[in-house]
């Protein structure tokens, strides 16, 4: 099964190049970079590593979307700009989707760095999906072309688009975790503190099934580049 890989850019200059090097040794159908408006040089850098490169509304919803619509492959990999897979992960995904009780799957998150709270993290991230059946974007999602399609793409939300699709997901077959790894940048949790921020996405997540919209969420999520 052939993968398109599809990665929203903002302002991720200093991720993108090292991504799409590490994307290219896996040897995908096609990378389709979508520029949500960067004010670096992010879509320059990409350009000649990717195979496409789109301009799209910002916003990482209509970005996925849009590269969702230009994509030909038969399956679909969401990856983040700051994200890079553990050598063998697009073949294992091919594999898993080969499995028609497989509705989408995502990787076996990691952050390189040894602070221990990180371990629980990975593991409460896996757990997630296992029990809930619900990836967050930097897990990396990955689906057949068609299952995006029934499921209507990502909802245009200014947070949680991952979510929830993955609700959507989650009703038409199984979830699954890829034992291969995928590398998270720390920035995020760097910048807030590390128990602040894993507070904070636990509250949103909360506060989302309570039924606070996420758009109005968004405003407690600030943007870490």
């Amino acid at each position: 099964m052939r993968l398109s890989v599809i990665i929203p850019t903002l302002n991720e200059e200093t991720n993108i190049a090292a991504t799409l090097a590490n994307l290219r040794a896996q040897t995908p159908h096609e990378i389709i970079v979508v520029d949500g408006g960067s004010e670096d040089h992010t879509a320059s850098l990409a350009a000649p590593l990717a195979d496409r490169v789109l301009i799209a509304p910002r916003g990482r919803a209509a970005q996925m979307n849009l590269g969702a619509k230009q994509a030909t492959a038969d399956a679909l990999l969401f990856l983040h700009a700051d994200c890079t897979l553990q050598p063998g992960a697009l073949d294992d995904a091919a594999k898993l989707l080969g499995k028609q009780s497989v509705a989408a799957g995502c990787f076996t998150m990691h952050v390189p760095l040894a602070n221990p709270l990180y371990r629980s993290i990975e593991f409460f991230a896996s757990a997630r999906v296992h029990f809930f059946g619900i990836p967050y974007g930097d897990q990396g999602l990955f689906l057949r072309q068609e299952t995006f399609e029934i499921a209507g793409g990502f909802p245009e939300l200014r947070l949680m688009e991952d979510v929830y699709l993955g609700l959507k997901l989650r009703t038409m077959g199984r979830m699954v975790v890829s034992k291969f790894q995928i590398d998270v940048s720390p920035r995020r949790w760097q910048k807030a503190g590390l128990v602040r921020q894993t507070l904070r996405n636990w509250l949103l997540t909360a506060a989302a099934g309570a039924g606070v919209h996420p758009d109005h969420l968004a405003r407690y999520y600030p943007p870490v580049r």
